[in-house]
């Protein structure tokens, strides 16, 4: 029976799927985005197609919808079929970055925001592949076009007026870091602080020090130190502009806390109206 990896996958169970796999390079910058499209095409894994987060894995911003809004279903739809995914042949696919897993785990989820749930993160990312002494191959290898057609949702998102009506109860999980969180060294959106009532989770508390995510039971017990006595289904996550935000979904799945939601626009998306409550520093 053929297994299907659905969260993470690790370097060896990678090299063992078929060669009808699909590979993704999500690698990005947010100071230099043409960065990771260059290191894609330096030198990545052998197969592996690129996206971009501005280009692919997000759509256009009006000013009030966030950094990195959803992108069109159809057309990311559309690129996934011309970079050799389709829908119907249960192809397993595999995400990668060298940023934490941060672009990766926004492909994983927007895969399963179109329906698809054969898709997993590498786990490691692309230094656990490096550090298996596995080769890299450059340029853009080809890929045969396929027909890839959006099914009804995996995932479930929110937007900010549910955020809005929400806030006596804390259901938001901030993933961004501490400091970001408490309101102290913002510098990539216009206003400093959290939703209030938001209770934190740093996306990279989901890492070990090698860059890969903890055991199942490590991080059930340490989400339910933030989550207490609320139920997964019950959260809403959100970030800076709905990345890293991610990465805490995936990590919820992993540890098997399923149901939970994203807010897409996420902070970024929040600020960009002056008459939202902001709240700063630790929560009481």
């Amino acid at each position: 029976m053929t297994v299907h990896f659905t969260t993470v996958i690790s370097v060896a169970e990678l090299q063992a799927l078929p060669k009808s796999s699909v590979i993704f390079d999500t690698r990005f910058d947010l100071a230099a985005p043409e960065s990771g499209r260059n290191a894609y095409l330096a030198g990545h894994i052998p197969g592996a197609q690129y996206l971009h987060l501005d280009e692919d894995l997000s759509g256009p911003k009006t000013g009030s919808n966030g950094r990195h809004p959803l992108p069109d279903r159809w057309r990311l739809a559309a690129t996934l079929g011309n970079k050799g995914l389709h829908s119907t042949l249960g192809q397993q696919v595999v995400v990668y970055d060298e940023q934490a897993g941060m672009f990766a785990a926004r492909a994983w989820w927007l895969l399963r925001w179109l329906g698809y749930g054969r898709v997993a993160v590498l786990d490691g990312g692309l230094g656990a592949w490096r550090g298996a002494g596995l080769p890299l191959e450059s340029g853009v290898p080809d890929a045969p076009s396929a027909q890839f057609v959006p099914t009804p949702s995996l995932v479930g998102t929110v937007d900010t007026d549910t955020v809005l009506g929400g806030l006596s109860e804390p259901v938001v999980i901030d993933a961004r870091s501490p400091d970001r969180y408490r309101g102290e060294n913002e510098t990539l959106d216009p206003a400093a602080g959290h939703i209030p009532g938001a209770r934190n989770r740093f996306f990279k508390d989901n890492l070990r020090a090698d860059g890969r995510f903890k055991d199942v039971s490590q991080l059930r017990a340490e989400i339910s130190q933030v989550l207490g006595d609320l139920r997964a289904d019950k959260v809403i996550h959100q970030c800076g502009s709905g990345v890293t935000a991610c990465h805490n979904l995936l990590a919820f799945e992993i540890a098997g806390l399923t149901g939970s939601r994203l807010y897409p626009g996420s902070w970024s998306e929040w600020v960009s109206n002056p008459d939202r409550p902001i709240a700063t520093g630790q929560p009481i």
